[in-house]
């Protein structure tokens, strides 16, 4: 007879106070009912476990199967769960950040960092959430509330931070759907500077700067000229916020029902307009130039701290980690998917993608750079030749043809420069292609004036204008649909209120995220985005999973871990992963920590501001109110990982001082989580049946298929009564 270990015990009438006495080491696993697979060690545990430890195992009882599983849902295929977890995490991040990074510190010696943290760091980290994830089948918080009560904080971090991201990401796909809307009209708003009609000249602020910056901070931002100036709310970027809410709320009303059907063109069709780019890129005037930069090696990088600092971040926040959002989409998986291949394949797509990113933003800096060098060439020549219409006649005239700059390359005139250049006035400067590429841009610089400045010079620029926004705006939205469900998951899943009415979660939460977001469309909002991307998830995240690695691996085990995942896949991860947990990971993520608060203390906060006057842009520090801000947002995303633990402590306390009094209390052994692997616990620690323990069913069966089971001999005459109670079976 098969049983499903998805049924009650109590349905089967099994006698437990006959199981009890003949039990040895061997045979504690099976308590009569014997997967045919290793069984995890917290089923050995459940015979002494009191009531406050029924919850440390990993895979869980009969009765959550059945209450839980049968109404969660569920991915339509593998193909879409990883288009999820690669949307998720493949985001804005890839395509500005990553370049930078990269632009900054060394080209090629940053690759061969990232690759090495990657391989230590992140993908062990991302294995162990996605694992954690399926195998509990929760969200966040379930899933650290499981291990421990004292961890349920970890998961209301990770609620938090990722409420924090959604208010501010949001806010940059309402920029993308400002310049998505203004890319359909020919020649593109911010091609040319406008007029003063009063003065009938170029606008002043215009003509100090570039019209693709005028375009961003006067015509998109109206931008302030300090964080202490909020003006009034953009009014047009107000609207892009709602319309952004309202695709995310429409997206995800329906759970992973509805956005997963969204990621089959958001998460693919960036693919697609990367490889366009590249193409085009490739077929420009300096785009080997761009390349050549990219992955030209300074392996001197390799001795600061600061790079390194930089690759590790880049690596946490590339996978998602702490996020909450890895683990909600894991959880959504059947028990026996092959979580560590997903670790390793979102990964690889992961780190390619950044590359691909940086190709075609290093083809596109390439193509500018050289546009600046030759722009500047041509003015240059047309001073002297201005001086030789003049009649003057100098020895250090160009041997080159001064009336045609289109014949005369960079590497002539700077080899002339460098001869002639003392002799040369102030008006005549170098025209360096290097350090134009030097100039670094990041962010929403790169994507809203370096890019657009580019794709102004291209043929039918608004099809490329529209084409990369679009690319925006989904990049944006895999990575929202993500981060909002590691906020409604773990809620959904807490709270039963919550979970029966779904819409009206995602809907108010949304709504709400609108409210709050109009922070960033004052005038001066831009300064607040700043400000909540560098600080408001950086320290809390970067806590969030250092918590949850101790948890893993020193409050439950790694032995303890990796058994439950030898039930899950049926073969066992290498052992290097448990040193690595343990150790490597640990270690590197509390240097992270270190580093990071140490900057904050010895290097003050500072911003980046647009002066209007000059038409430039002017580094200033945050005022005192700002600083005592972004403290705020740091200590409310971390509160809830002591406030858990206190909370947890106090109430395990009531309860023993309230058995003690009834005389029925049980000792709870919190502090044996951390001894997974000892048969000798079991030893020392059993204990004979009470009747309280015979009367409550202590089979716990991991979740498996119903092949996993079969029922052992017992005495005739409980069969005979299996036979009859069990018609049904």
């Amino acid at each position: 007879m098969r049983l499903s270990p998805t049924h009650s015990v109590n349905q089967y009438k099994l006698n437990t106070s006959q199981w009890i006495p003949t039990l040895t080491h061997t045979s504690l696993k099976t308590l009569t009912l014997r997967p045919t697979e290793k069984a995890s060690l917290d089923t050995e545990d459940r015979a002494w476990l009191g009531e406050g430890q029924s919850e440390s195992q990993l895979t869980p009882g009969p009765d959550a199967v059945a209450t839980s599983d049968g109404d969660r849902p569920a991915w339509d295929s593998k193909f879409q769960y990883v288009l999820a977890q690669v949307g998720f995490s493949v985001g804005l991040g890839n395509v500005w950040r990553f370049p930078y990074l990269c632009h900054q510190n060394g080209g090629g010696s940053f690759m061969l960092l990232y690759v090495f943290l990657l391989v230590i760091v992140g993908v062990p980290l991302f294995f162990m959430e996605l694992a954690a994830g399926q195998c509990i089948r929760q969200g966040s918080i379930g899933v650290w509330k499981h291990i421990s009560p004292k961890l349920a904080g970890i998961g209301y971090s990770s609620c938090i931070v990722c409420f924090y991201v959604a208010l501010y990401y949001n806010v940059i796909i309402a920029w993308s759907l400002f310049y998505l809307g203004n890319s359909f009209q020919f020649p593109l708003p911010w091609e040319q500077c406008p007029i003063d009609v009063a003065t009938n000249s170029t606008v002043k602020e215009c003509a100090a700067s570039s019209p693709t910056s005028y375009f961003w901070f006067r015509k998109a931002l109206n931008l302030t000229n300090s964080i202490d100036d909020s003006g009034e709310l953009n009014p047009i970027m107000t609207g892009c916020l709602l319309a952004a809410w309202t695709i995310v709320s429409l997206a995800m009303i329906k759970g992973i029902k509805s956005s997963a059907k969204v990621m089959y063109f958001s998460t693919v069709f960036p693919y697609l307009v990367l490889f366009i780019f590249l193409i085009r890129g490739l077929m420009l005037d300096g785009a080997i130039d761009g390349i050549t930069y990219m992955f030209y090696p300074k392996l001197e990088i390799w001795g600061s701290v600061q790079v390194w600092r930089q690759a590790a971040t880049q690596v946490f926040f590339a996978l998602g980690l702490g996020y909450g959002s890895v683990i909600a989409y894991s959880s959504y998986n059947p028990v026996n998917n092959n979580c560590h291949r997903d670790a390793l394949m979102v990964s690889c797509i992961n780190f390619m993608t950044s590359v691909l990113a940086s190709l075609v933003v290093f083809v596109v800096l390439g193509f500018r750079a050289k546009n600046i060098a030759l722009r500047c060439v041509t003015k240059n020549l047309g001073l002297l030749s201005s001086m030789a219409s003049h009649g003057s006649d100098e020895h250090w005239w160009p041997w080159f043809n001064m009336s045609d700059p289109s014949s005369v390359s960079i590497p002539d005139y700077r080899e002339w420069y460098r001869h002639y250049s003392p002799a040369m006035g102030p008006n005549i400067t170098d025209c360096s292609l290097e350090e134009e590429m030097n100039k670094g841009i990041e962010g929403t610089g790169l994507a809203f004036i370096a890019f657009t400045e580019v794709m102004a010079l291209f043929p039918a620029s608004p099809f490329w204008s529209t084409l990369f926004f679009l690319m925006l705006l989904n990049l944006g939205l895999s990575t929202m649909f993500g981060t909002m469900q590691g906020i409604l998951t773990p809620l959904m899943d807490n709270f039963s209120v919550l979970g029966r009415h779904r819409t009206a979660l995602t809907v108010s939460s949304c709504a709400l995220g609108f409210l709050i977001g109009m922070l960033f469309t004052q005038r001066s909002g831009n300064y607040f985005v700043t400000m909540f991307d560098d600080y408001s998830a950086t320290l809390p995240l970067v806590i969030v999973v250092i918590f949850e690695t101790i948890s893993v691996s020193w409050v439950y085990g790694t032995d303890r871990f990796l058994d439950d995942i030898e039930v899950m896949l049926k073969w066992r991860p290498p052992v290097i992963y448990k040193y690595l947990w343990k150790y490597v990971c640990l270690l590197a993520m509390v240097g992270l920590l270190a580093a990071s608060l140490l900057r904050m203390v010895f290097k003050r906060p500072t911003y980046t501001a647009w002066n209007q006057n000059t038409g430039s842009e002017m580094t200033l520090e945050y005022p005192g109110w700002a600083l005592g801000m972004i403290v705020m947002l740091i200590v409310l995303a971390s509160l809830p990982v002591p406030i858990g633990y206190i909370h947890s402590t106090w109430k395990n306390r009531q309860l023993r001082h309230a058995g003690s009094e009834e005389g029925a209390g049980q000792e709870v052994h919190r502090e044996l989580y951390t001894k997974c692997n000892s048969t000798e616990q079991l030893d020392s620690h059993r204990r004979a049946p009470s009747e309280e323990d015979e009367a409550r069913p202590r089979t716990v069966f991991p979740p498996m298929g119903n092949e996993q089971y079969r029922l052992l001999p017992q005495q005739q005459e409980e069969e005979d009564e299996d036979e009859v109670q069990d018609t049904g079976v």
